[in-house]
């Protein structure tokens, strides 16, 4: 099939390459002409585990095509598939000028049959909007269909070639039909709904996920509190196959362009229907507050933090990926520098973008994870890269005058620790080695 995709970003790039590696011709279409241009010269935008090389091989296979030009890139078009940027307004309600001003742009220059497919995560009710929006500008016949995606970022190549089911919304069997036929190769079982039905599944599934976490969260906070061990309850939990042990890693709170914004899009969309989601407000109350758990266990280690030097692993909201949308590590860095830390931050790919948004004269732009420890009274893991997982604790013991480690993902275990001789904060069980300098002092003193 020939194809178009509007818009670049995570969803409409990673789309359409892996469209392109199952056969068809693509055609990407993005307004924004420095995007456009990176691509052209054989980049990508984005950091994404495996998109390049599929880039590379599609476009050289004359399968994969970049342009502003949006009346070349739809033309003969079979499908068009709308994957523009819904972000979220100050009340919550996702903002769908993009999306209404792309289907304005698509309607005034389709001159055959089309099929309009809107992968954007829309509101329930969007997808009929659009089809009138469409109808006000041509007479040429349409379909509309929602496909909404379910991709991970830093695992979402992967997850476009083994989905676990392929939502299909529509009125048109036609229509359906032909999304079918374009995802046939990818062997993933189908749910033919109605419009609004495929729309609020995607919000329906995000909203549940976040709650997932929210919940094991709020259990972490209790074990701490009471002497468990999270890690232990949540692999007893995941291995009732009621529960799963999928989204049951506790943390500091998810972050990232899907979850915070769908949520609260949902939260919104439900009091548009004079329904009070009070489950939901409470799941996004609950993400908010974990991240300062960090805060709580830097205050405990070292009192006064104020004239401290902290060192932060991590920037990105998750490992794979160089997106910092909603990354707990803002509201994180930004606290400690309002109490008048200096910081050492690394993030193996995400630096440039954090940067972007934060910058500050207390913040030191470290090379590597070890320039961050130098000179630092604490270290912070927010994000489980490898890197930080690799990490020789015997080592980073040596390199600072008293180890503090506050370990936002549980990425070490319990004799990894006591083996080093870290004083060491996990998330949802009791520190360990908390009083070995205190000791040592004492020694000393006396």
């Amino acid at each position: 099939m020939k194809i178009t995709v509007i818009g670049t970003g995570y969803v409409g790039l990673v789309s359409g390459v892996c469209y392109a590696e199952l056969g068809n011709e693509v055609v990407c279409v993005d307004k924004d002409a420095h995007k456009i241009k990176v691509l052209e010269n054989g980049g990508i935008p984005i950091y994404e585990p495996g998109l390049q090389q599929l880039v590379d091989r599609n476009v050289q296979q004359e399968r994969l095509y970049f342009t502003t030009d949006l009346k070349r890139g739809i033309k003969d078009s079979e499908i068009v598939i709308i994957a523009v940027g819904t972000p979220p307004l100050p009340n919550g309600e996702a903002d769908l000028r993009y999306i209404e001003f792309a289907a304005r742009e698509i309607a005034a220059l389709i001159e055959n049959y089309t099929v309009i497919a809107i992968k954007s995560t829309v509101p329930v009710g969007t997808n009929n909007r659009i089809k009138q929006v469409m109808k006000e500008v041509t007479e040429v016949e349409f379909d509309i269909v929602s496909v909404p995606e379910f991709l991970r970022e830093g695992s979402a190549v992967n997850d476009t070639f083994n989905p676990d089911r392929i939502i299909i919304g529509g009125e048109s069997q036609n229509a359906i039909d032909r999304i079918v036929e374009l995802h046939k190769p990818l062997n993933a079982p189908f749910v033919i709904t109605e419009l609004r039905s495929a729309e609020m599944i995607k919000y329906a599934s995000n909203a549940f996920l976040a709650t997932k976490i929210s919940f094991i969260n709020e259990i972490a906070n209790i074990c701490e509190r009471l002497g468990a061990d999270i890690r232990e309850v949540s692999r007893g939990m995941g291995l009732d196959k009621r529960i799963g042990k999928d989204f049951l890693n506790a943390g500091i709170g998810y972050g990232g362009s899907c979850f915070p914004k769908d949520t609260k899009a949902l939260i919104q969309l439900a009091g548009n229907a004079d329904y009070d989601f009070k489950l939901l407000k409470s799941v996004v109350e609950v993400n908010q507050m974990q991240r300062m758990g960090v805060i709580r266990k830097l205050k405990y280690a070292l009192g006064e933090l104020k004239g401290k030097t902290i060192a932060i692993w991590g920037l990105a909201f998750k490992p794979g990926t160089d997106d910092v949308r909603e990354s707990p590590a803002f509201e994180i860095t930004n606290y400690l520098l309002k109490s008048g830390c200096m910081l050492r931050l690394y993030d193996p790919v995400a630096m440039g973008n954090f940067r972007s948004y934060v910058d500050h004269a207390n913040i030191f732009w470290a090379e590597n994870e070890w320039d961050a420890v130098a000179s630092s009274d604490a270290v912070c893991l927010l994000t489980e890269w490898d890197i930080f997982k690799q990490i020789d604790l015997k080592v980073f013991a040596k390199q600072m005058e008293e180890p503090i480690l506050i370990d936002g993902r549980n990425v070490f275990n319990v004799k990894q620790i006591k083996d080093a001789g870290v004083t060491y904060y996990p998330v949802g069980s009791s520190p360990i080695n908390e009083m070995v300098f205190e000791l040592e002092k004492s020694k000393a003193t006396n």
